[in-house]
């Protein structure tokens, strides 16, 4: 089989390589946002499938860069699904990585059939390119995978892991934290890649969530690394936020995250 995959250079483009190595991969090298580029990618082949990871992430840049986001996020998945429908031989198994911000805070662990309403910019340009694909569909069976927080050793300091280690790996002994008081759903990108490549044996279609099921707030998080460094943390007070997701669905088509202590995994990481 042959699968193409774009934004296989970044974080999890690069360990989802490594589960679908018995396959013909081919992966896109260009700009997204250029049309001529992806009908240069498109035309001719013949995909079995299509996994789209390119993006523009994550929200602190999105902020700075919000119409090269707009380009990347949106435009780049409205010129990947336009050139498949228009060049592409045959109808193809489609993969969308979408994220957890297009669903409003709440107490209550996110279903796929939840409300939408974008946290953050980045996430409305997911949605906008979820609601694109769902209106397209002549040569696609389409797959949206809202995925939740991850981290790995690799993933670039504007994210909060990496940020909260930056801030620790310094001279202070006393270090203060704001808008820390968070809850969030992480997983190891080792179990997204796995959940994907059960999404694919499946032929999935349809909306699922990639989540834990978990809620871990990050100034556990900021405690638990701050165990190699052994500083004084100050935390402000700031409003608590939830977001957290079921992922009954995806369960349910085999996939089994591996029950890990999410703690030790952090020190792992670092």
């Amino acid at each position: 089989m042959k699968i193409g995959i774009t934004g296989s250079s970044g974080n999890l483009g690069s360990y989802l390589k490594n589960q679908f190595r018995e396959y013909k991969l081919d992966y896109f090298n260009g700009r997204i946002e250029n049309k001529s580029d992806v009908n240069k990618w498109i035309e001719g082949k013949s995909f079995d499938a299509i996994i789209h990871l390119a993006a523009i992430v994550p929200t602190s840049v999105v902020n700075k860069h919000k119409n090269k986001a707009l380009d990347v996020n949106f435009y780049g998945t409205k010129n990947l699904i336009d050139s498949i429908n228009k060049l592409h031989k045959k109808k193809i198994w489609f993969f969308y990585a979408s994220t957890s911000h297009v669903y409003p805070f709440n107490k209550i662990a996110a279903k796929e059939v939840t409300k939408t309403k974008p946290i953050s910019y980045y996430g409305k340009t997911k949605l906008l390119g979820e609601q694109y694909i769902l209106k397209k569909t002549k040569k696609i069976s389409p797959c949206i995978a809202r995925i939740f927080s991850y981290t790995t050793k690799n993933q670039d300091k504007e994210f909060i892991i990496p940020s909260i280690i930056n801030k620790l790996n310094t001279k202070n002994n006393i270090i203060k934290f704001s808008n820390m008081n968070h809850v969030r759903d992480f997983l190891a990108i080792e179990d997204i890649c796995t959940a994907i490549k059960v999404l694919f044996k499946n032929k999935a279609v349809g909306i699922f969530n990639i989540c834990s099921n978990k809620k871990i707030n990050l100034t556990n998080i900021a405690n638990v690394i701050n165990s190699k460094y052994k500083k004084e943390l100050i935390f402000d007070n700031n409003e608590s936020t939830i977001l957290f997701g079921n992922n009954n669905k995806i369960l349910k088509l085999g996939w089994l995250p591996r029950k890990i202590d999410y703690e030790n995994y952090l020190l792992k990481v670092i």
